[in-house]
């Protein structure tokens, strides 16, 4: 192909329709076919990223490779094409308008009025166009977050009118709508999706594809009624049916031949169709797992589980590549107490303690360690999850009863958990942690060795605290090893006590790399140890 393809996916009439879902599946069948895609998010909120938003604000932040801070859709993108994001897959209006400040401040516009149109639309199509710049895609898909109408995406809508013009056939637009179903008169009712495309005809758009999520099928007689009003052929209006699974997803649109109609739009040849073997089998272990574990996931955002997003989708390829389900238990850190916790974790199979950050719930999950280091139950500690694993095995190993970390207490005599060096000077929040990827050596003939099957690995990190490496002695010789190390600064990166059947914390996110094709080997090790332990109490 001799220029990138453009693909707008717009949303309309209520939020939360799975615009990053379609937007994948989409990406997953141009890929099937043999073409290079990625997708990008642009999110309409001020803030320069999603790191300093509450959890319960957000959901997820998910972390690039390049120390991205993003929006949990990436996370997604990754998962469903085994692609890395960047920087560049994430843009936000903060982001925009910090740079477009910025450049005024600098003089950049020659004392200039800087204006919406044309200096922020001019920079939403400059960051549109980065990753199509590049050469490596034949197609960019961006999604647009909110909702068509509200007031912080119309620079963005304009951006997406202006580059339907410029860059003419090689660019289109998708727009999600939804087709509700009334109970009250058993009907399916399609005027929102018609206000809702004429909503973005009066921002000079014109959809090119209609996405038409419902809970009933389309009757035969509702697409030919959405293509006369919305302007559009009745092949581009596309079902999308409420799925049991986000990854049925991208069958069910190739079933619509949405693909295909993309193709046909663009005037791509149709090459036959997409490869989705491997996808298929992954489904098929999905749907008829050999068995069922029940394990844990100890955490304090447990109300909105999209906190835990790549977690849960982690313990997902996890468990179809050991032909088991995986029933998550949430249980909330804060409800964890000495006098119950033996009730809360007793029919666990795996016990997972999940990242986070300050001191609401911290003592939940250190009984969760407790439970399950003394029980032998299989246990996996992330990022604050480790350290928790750590300030445990300090306490009831090692004697030092007030061990803690420095983020919790300041005060405390044995500081097992501490600030890194380079983040003590830092008094800003957003986007200056330890983010991104960074290598790891681990230790022949440990766990992590034994998992990974190499010695170097690369993981994404999310963090400003660490372990206290004026302590490791005294933990290895009571049972508690480094297995990884960073080579240049020997922080330590995984934690694990050998005797234990299955015991790890790691100081990084690996639910961040999990994929659908490769899933992570931490989670798949995990599994395994849960199921061993399920098969010997059984």
């Amino acid at each position: 192909m001799s220029s990138a393809k453009y693909i707008f996916v717009t949303g309309g009439v209520t939020s939360s329709l799975g615009k990053g879902i379609i937007s994948a599946s989409l990406a997953k069948l141009l890929q099937a076919r043999g073409y290079s895609v990625t997708i990008q998010k642009l999110d309409p909120y001020i803030n320069i990223d999603p790191g300093t938003l509450n959890p319960y604000e957000h959901g997820e932040c998910f972390v690039t490779d390049d120390g991205a801070e993003t929006d949990l859709d990436l996370g997604h993108y990754e998962r469903f094409l085994n692609v890395p994001t960047s920087q560049a897959n994430n843009v936000t209006t903060g982001r925009i308008y910090q740079y477009v400040i910025n450049k005024e401040r600098e003089g950049a516009y020659l004392g200039k009025t800087v204006q919406v149109i044309p200096h922020i639309t001019d920079e939403i199509k400059r960051r549109i166009k980065l990753l199509g710049n590049t050469g490596q895609f034949d197609f960019i898909i961006t999604e647009i977050g909110g909702t068509v109408g509200d007031i912080e995406s119309l620079p963005y809508i304009e951006a997406v009118r202006q580059l339907k013009w410029e860059l003419e056939k090689d660019c289109l637009v998708i727009h999600l709508t939804l087709v509700p179903f009334l109970a009250a008169s058993g009907e399916l009712k399609t005027k929102p999706t018609q206000h809702s495309v004429k909503l973005l005809l009066e921002s000079g758009v014109q959809p090119d594809i209609l996405v038409a999520r419902t809970e009933k099928s389309l009757s035969p007689d509702i697409k030919p009624k959405i293509a006369l009003f919305c302007n559009i052929s009745k092949d581009a209006v596309i079902q999308s049916l409420d799925a049991s699974s986000i990854y049925e997803v991208p069958l069910m649109m190739k079933k619509e031949e949405l693909d295909k109609v993309v193709l046909k739009k663009l005037n791509l040849p149709d090459h036959g169709e997409p490869d989705l073997t491997q996808w298929e089998n992954f489904l098929t272990r999905i749907k008829e797992p050999k068995k069922t574990i029940k394990i844990g996931l100890i955490g304090k955002y447990i109300e909105l589980k999209d906190s835990y997003k790549s977690i849960a989708e982690g313990f997902i390829h996890a468990g179809a590549e050991n032909e088991c389900r995986v029933d998550i238990k949430w249980i909330h850190s804060e409800s964890i107490e000495e006098a119950n916790v033996k009730t809360k974790l007793a029919e666990l199979s795996g016990i997972l303690v999940a990242p986070g950050f300050g001191e609401r719930g911290i003592e939940g999950k250190i009984l969760a360690v407790k439970f399950a280091r003394e029980n032998n139950i299989p246990f996996l500690g992330i990022c604050l999850g480790m350290q928790c694993a750590v300030i445990e095995f300090a306490r009831n190993v090692l004697g030092y009863t007030d061990a803690h970390s420095t983020e919790m207490s300041t005060q405390t005599s044995h500081p097992v958990i501490n600030i890194m060096e380079n983040q003590k000077t830092i008094t800003e929040k957003g986007g200056t942690m330890r983010l991104g990827a960074y290598p790891c050596i681990l230790t022949e003939n440990s766990l992590a060795y034994n998992i990974y099957k190499r010695t170097e690995i690369s993981e994404r990190h999310r963090h400003r605290y660490e372990f206290n490496n004026q302590y490791l002695p005294e933990f290895e010789q009571a049972g508690m090893i480094a297995s990884g190390l960073n080579p240049k600064l020997s922080l330590v990166e995984i934690i694990e006590i050998p005797s234990h059947p299955f015991f790890i914390g790691v100081q990084f996110h690996p639910e961040y790399k999990s994929t659908v094709l490769s899933p992570h080997p931490i989670f798949v090790n995990f599994v395994n140890a849960a199921i061993r332990v399920k098969d010997l109490v059984s």
